[in-house]
């Protein structure tokens, strides 16, 4: 090989270390977007890592080093009230860390409600989720994944679009003809919005979501403890005590329902670490190992 061709390999290699570490962009839909409407809106970048204004939703994938035997893949959303998404801590760092043990990560850019660029902003971000899901199922031998093991992780906000995906998955927005399951086959929620009833709600994500006078039949739909049944993904739970901005009660009423219906399911209420807290709680412990132990537990993780 002589230097100029070694030099080219190299460029390449290099690229390609470069890519995989800020993942790979994946356009959500091929031509028209669901329910969006022509608008001027354009994406804003509010800083650290914070988007809004977003149009054109897209997939970012994190393909691991060493993938795990069970080819387990994971979608993430990340929070931010229904008005932004926090694309760093509860995202892209998510997604890296999730690498780390063999598991496929898909950051979800789902647009977040607005009036302006969407015909019916109440069911855009679940129909993202849902476009989400479908795609990797769609996908998962070109991306080398178990479609029988397709989970989704999300923060706050996000965790109630994880939610709302593992309880209203027959609520097929797409109309899909095929045999591709729209459920998640497990479901992590992270200091979740759970309930849109005002005696618990995070007002912001309910006003947001669906309007600040909702239908008493859009304010069930989206209480999210209101939809589990005995076919709810299994769902493991983050939270901390302290959590001033999402009512702890939020994922205590979702676990209650859990239990109530036989869903397998776990949940971890920390003492200290208030809201936002990402990948890391006080004094740096990383629930990622927390994760590890629960998903080999219920066989979507290696031993």
């Amino acid at each position: 090989m002589n230097l100029k061709a070694l030099f080219i390999t190299i460029c390449l290699l290099t690229m390609n270390i470069i890519n995989a570490q800020e993942g790979q962009h994946i356009k959500l839909y091929e031509g028209t977007i669901f329910n969006s409407i022509p608008s001027d809106l354009k994406e804003e970048d509010l800083g650290n890592g914070r988007l809004t204004h977003i149009t054109e939703p897209e997939l970012i994938a994190y393909f691991p080093e060493k993938q795990d035997s069970l080819h387990t893949a994971i979608i993430i959303c990340p929070g931010g009230g229904y008005t932004r998404l926090a694309m760093n801590h509860e995202g892209h760092d998510v997604a890296k860390a999730l690498n780390k043990l063999g598991i496929t990560a898909f950051v979800l850019k789902y647009r977040v409600p607005n009036d302006s660029c969407m015909k019916n902003k109440s069911v855009v971000p679940l129909a993202d989720a849902q476009q989400a899901i479908h795609s990797i199922r769609q996908n998962a031998i070109k991306w080398n994944i178990n479609p029988g093991k397709v989970g989704i992780l999300g923060f706050s906000a996000g965790g109630h679009l994880a939610a709302s995906l593992s309880t209203l998955y027959n609520y097929n927005l797409h109309s899909y003809n095929d045999s591709i399951s729209l459920r998640p086959d497990f479901s992590v929620l992270i200091y979740p919005v759970i309930s849109f009833r005002d005696s618990i709600a995070h007002s912001g994500s309910k006003h947001r979501l669906i309007g600040e006078h909702p239908t008493e039949e859009m304010t069930t739909l989206f209480s999210c403890n209101e939809q589990v049944t005995s076919n709810t993904a299994p769902t493991l739970i983050m939270v901390a005590n302290d959590d001033k901005t999402v009512p702890v009660i939020n994922s205590k009423v979702y676990y209650d329902a859990l239990i109530m219906h036989k869903v397998p399911s776990e949940i971890h209420i920390f003492q200290n670490g208030g809201h936002a807290f990402g990948l890391y709680l006080p004094d740096h412990f990383e629930w990622k190992d927390i994760l590890k132990r629960w998903l080999q537990v219920n066989k979507m993780l290696s031993k």
